[in-house]
């Protein structure tokens, strides 16, 4: 198992089947850096177009079509002192006819990001949210594999190969899992937030360049539908799609073939189990394609004496 420190000079604002930046192999770990949604880089000047660009792609030995890629997020997090936002909530979140009227024309806002106190504070804001300090969660809002049949998808949407979910509890410790489905699986990485709600309702989060530091492991033969994830407490699935329905059946049904799969529930337990304890998160409800998060307690499994088969 190598480590390898990697340097980006070029970037793209598709996932796709692009010419890899650096072959590794299961096991190995790879530090590097990525840009903000707007092309800028740790100093903060722009590098590439904006379009959440995208570090990579990096290409797995080993890896083919009907396997799955483990991801997971060693370390990240935000490596200068100032992030953006855009100031206004997208129509698409409120109803219909609704116009809101400002004070001001502002359609962005800088915070200072200070990593000595974890913090994030609004720059030259007036009023009630003049002295607001949140707490940093560091996040990455945009990464996958290359989908199948050549397609190279826009990194401002989402579908079976990952994308741009935006979805918060993307963090570091989490354990990812993308379904491969061109040799090499070639992984993308980028788009990262220190702080982000639910649903990334204005099209942005707190959007700055990050350090990153990521492990890959290849399970070969494994077929998962649609990314899926885990943390200390929980395990998760991904549904990326429009209408919001649509995604909700995509990580609904994700979760059920995981539990069968992994933790040889039969049917009827795993959905009267879910009616009573899953629970959904919201991921982007910016883009084009939505998220939904559906997951499942790992005590309520570790509860019932159910393990995860090896």
């Amino acid at each position: 198992m190598a480590h390898y420190n990697f340097e980006p000079n070029i970037y793209h604002s598709t996932i796709g089947s692009h010419e890899p930046v650096l072959n590794i192999s299961d096991g190995d770990s790879v530090s590097t850096t990525t840009v903000d949604a707007g092309g800028n880089d740790s100093t903060n000047k722009s590098i590439t177009p904006r379009g959440n660009p995208q570090t990579g792609p990096f290409y797995i030995k080993g890896a083919k079509p009907g396997d799955t890629l483990a991801v997971t997020l060693d370390k990240i997090g935000p490596n200068r002192k100032i992030g953006f936002t855009s100031s206004r909530i997208a129509p698409n979140v409120l109803d219909p006819g609704y116009d809101p009227k400002f004070q001001d024309n502002r359609s962005r806002i800088q915070w200072e990001i200070n990593m000595e106190n974890n913090t994030a504070s609004p720059i030259d804001l007036n009023g009630p949210l003049s002295n607001l300090c949140l707490p940093l969660c560091a996040m990455i809002g945009c990464f996958g594999v290359a989908p199948p049949r050549g397609q190279a998808i826009s990194t401002s949407t989402s579908s079976t190969h990952g994308g741009n979910m935006d979805y918060n509890g993307f963090i570091q410790g989490t354990v990812c899992y993308f379904p491969v489905f061109v040799d090499g699986a070639l992984f993308h990485i980028g788009d990262g937030h220190a702080v982000q709600g639910d649903g990334e309702i204005v099209g942005t989060g707190i959007e700055i360049s990050f350090d990153v530091t990521f492990t890959v492991h290849l399970l070969k033969g494994k077929i998962i539908g649609w990314p899926r994830g885990e943390n200390d407490t929980e395990i998760f699935t991904a549904g990326n799609a429009r209408p919001l329905d649509q995604c909700v059946e995509h990580a609904t049904t994700e979760m059920v073939n995981w539990l069968q799969t992994d933790y040889s529930l039969d049917p009827r337990s795993i959905h009267i189990l879910m009616g009573q304890v899953v629970e959904y998160d919201l991921g982007n409800f910016f883009d084009p394609a939505y998220t939904m998060i559906c997951k499942m307690s790992k005590q309520t499994l570790k509860n019932l004496g159910v393990q995860r088969n090896p």
